[in-house]
């Protein structure tokens, strides 16, 4: 534990959270940059945001491309803020059959591989295999439903809520599915501008998350939450903020 820090941090704000004694925090697995071609979120402002919502841990999930993480690592390190904010280095690899994310990656993976040479690949990184939206049948990338089913026994992580998807219940879909498995699970808020991280969360004991176990312990230990945003709506609010970021830093 940190102890209580303080509420800002060379002038950033610093957003602590406790409960019952213990400091919490938010973990969120699912996240673009500007790395993404359809995201413009600057990665000079992640670890900002991230202190200001309390949200220690962000997966960088660019679509088919890797260097995000490593970039808003380098930032996190620069700011002197490794100990308070853990950076996931991850890629949304697009498989010949939808989508999959590879966590704590040390190289891109190339896209249009099948979804069985995409987990060897991740596997071959020492990273994890996560399930994202792939219960949502509008999904237009999700992964296949008859890929999911030859590949159910590598997954590792079950996004089982995605503040994106279509309609709510299909993040329930993914938690019985998980369950069933004894799957852990996680939140991710597919965030496409800088305010939508962490509106997908697993709040969990704060602690610093740079291995695979670490990450699954304290997954294991969290609890899922997030808010819901109806696609039509979202995509409106992504527009204004995206303009509205052109004029405001904060």
């Amino acid at each position: 534990m940190l102890g209580r820090p303080p509420h800002t941090i060379r002038g950033i704000q610093n957003n602590i959270v406790w409960r019952q004694g213990v400091q919490v925090m938010r973990v969120d697995l699912h996240c673009h940059t500007e790395v993404s071609h359809d995201c413009r979120t600057a990665i000079r402002d992640i670890p900002g945001w991230m202190l200001r919502t309390n949200t220690r841990v962000i997966a960088v999930t660019d679509h088919d491309q890797f260097r995000g993480g490593p970039a808003v690592q380098a930032i996190v390190d620069d700011l002197g803020l490794s100990d308070r904010l853990s950076i996931i280095p991850g890629e949304e690899i697009t498989t010949s059959e939808g989508e999959l994310i590879g966590l704590f990656l040390k190289e891109r993976i190339p896209p249009k591989l099948t979804p069985e040479q995409t987990v060897r690949e991740i596997r071959a990184q020492g990273g994890l295999v996560m399930l994202q939206h792939g219960f949502d049948p509008l999904k237009r990338y999700r992964l296949r439903p008859e890929a999911t089913a030859r590949i159910a026994d590598e997954i590792d992580i079950v996004e089982t809520f995605n503040s994106r998807l279509s309609q709510h219940r299909w993040n329930g879909t993914a938690d019985e599915w998980a369950r069933a498995r004894g799957l852990p699970t996680c939140a991710g808020s597919d965030a496409h501008s800088l305010r939508d991280i962490g509106e997908a969360w697993v709040e969990t004991p704060f602690r610093t998350v740079d291995s695979p176990a670490a990450l699954l312990a304290a997954l294991r230990e969290g609890t899922v939450a997030g808010k819901w945003t109806h696609p039509v709506y979202a995509y409106g609010r992504k527009q204004w903020r995206v303009f509205n970021g052109q004029f405001r830093r904060d």
